[in-house]
């Protein structure tokens, strides 16, 4: 596995763990500090639950040894990644949301890019 690949999983490790964990346990709160506005906490939590899971797994396969032992989860990021943009920019060209939503649109984006160049990467 390459080095690139290595600190890819560690960096969504980090940032799927610093957002997940307050979206599990305080969602109202740690998105109105962000600037969100519409808030379900049913949802937030699920996704909070999920951002954790997928920590774990990035984690796991940042200290894997083979590509062939994390092909599964990187078409799993692969895919949830591009179809979270693809549903985030339905509704952001649609409503207008604040900055912060873009924000999240842009994280999401980046690592869209990133996960598809390793995937389709030839090693």
């Amino acid at each position: 596995m390459s080095k690139a690949l290595r600190v890819t999983f560690l960096i969504h490790a980090i940032v799927s763990f610093l957002l997940g964990a307050p979206l599990l346990v305080a969602p109202g709160r740690f998105l109105m500090l962000l600037g969100w506005i519409r808030i379900d906490s049913m949802i937030s939590r699920i996704l909070g639950a999920a951002l954790l899971a997928l920590a774990w797994a990035s984690w796991r396969a940042w200290n894997a040894k083979e590509k062939a032992q994390v092909k599964i989860l990187l078409e799993l990021e692969a895919i949830f990644t591009v179809l979270a943009v693809i549903g985030l920019l339905r509704e952001l060209v649609i409503y207008p949301y604040p900055p912060i939503y873009w924000v999240d649109c842009a994280i999401l984006a980046i690592f869209a890019v990133a996960w598809n160049i390793f995937l389709w990467k030839k090693e």
